[in-house]
């Protein structure tokens, strides 16, 4: 992926807690901003969102 940007959801509060995402058509992908050229994790986009609100400590439903 070559689009990466650094995530909405990491702010000037979280300090060097940030997350880059980067996607397709098809996926979404996520990185530490910190370790880029370590692993990321790749999600279809219909399962992105449901992760997102798992992150956040959305019930599900």
């Amino acid at each position: 992926m070559e689009n990466w940007r650094t995530s909405s959801h990491s702010g000037p509060d979280d300090g060097n807690n940030c997350v880059e995402i980067a996607h397709t058509p098809t996926h979404v992908a996520v990185r530490d901003t910190k370790a880029r050229s370590k692993a990321t994790l790749t999600f279809p986009v219909a399962a992105f969102l449901p992760f997102l609100g798992g992150v956040k400590g959305e019930p599900r439903g």
